[in-house]
């Protein structure tokens, strides 16, 4: 089987010159599978292990879709821990580092309000964070979602496993509802079966064997 790489997608030559520096060539299975759509615009189910490339995946597609000039929220990345979300607004900042002023901020629960307050006033592209900080920010209206093109749903089992259906239900409740929505879980119980049907339209299914 030959490679595939970031070089045959539709990414601009910005991003696959910053992936070749870091030193991404050729794409993960994940990566192969999911990006494709993601670019096309559509919304997609991945399941795959942690670790697999997900990230990358989800972020470059984000990175494709933004319009920097415009400083409004564009794209949402929910993840279950705040350890997860910290990991994943690193790697997005990794792969943003060729285009100037994209501002990603993290909302996570269990750091202090104070300056997220802060951060948010003064206005980011990429949100990124865990759902009971995001939704309490959207309950004070400090955020406002209503230019999202972009969300993301990462280790989507476990966020339902911590109770977080009807948080993530109020979430996308102040989304557009025209907008990309990406799903990723490691397993697919019938909860997330049924989420996928209220929250996203006709998506894309990719399940990748652990590698």
């Amino acid at each position: 089987m030959t490679d595939s790489l970031f070089s045959q997608t539709k990414l601009s030559k910005v991003l696959v010159d910053n992936l070749q520096e870091i030193g991404y060539q050729s794409m993960t299975p994940i990566q192969a599978q999911t990006l494709p759509h993601i670019l096309d615009g559509k919304d997609v189910i991945g399941q795959g292990k942690t670790g697999s490339g997900k990230t990358a995946a989800f972020g470059l597609g984000i990175l494709h879709n933004l319009r920097v000039k415009r400083f409004r929220i564009q794209a949402l990345v929910l993840c279950p821990t705040r350890e997860l979300a910290d990991q994943v607004a690193k790697e997005i900042r990794k792969l943003a580092r060729a285009i100037h002023n994209i501002k990603v901020l993290t909302l996570c629960g269990g750091t202090p309000l104070g300056p997220q307050i802060g951060s948010l006033e003064h206005g980011a592209h990429i949100i990124v964070g865990t759902p009971g900080r995001i939704e309490d920010h959207l309950g004070r209206e400090r955020l406002d979602l209503s230019e999202v093109n972009t969300i993301v749903l990462d280790e989507a089992d476990r966020m339902l496993e911590m109770g977080f259906q009807a948080t993530l239900d109020f979430i996308l409740s102040k989304c557009p509802t025209q907008r990309q929505t990406l799903l990723f879980s490691a397993t697919f119980p019938d909860q997330i079966a049924q989420l996928t049907k209220n929250i996203m339209s006709s998506p894309t299914s990719i399940k990748v064997e652990s590698t």
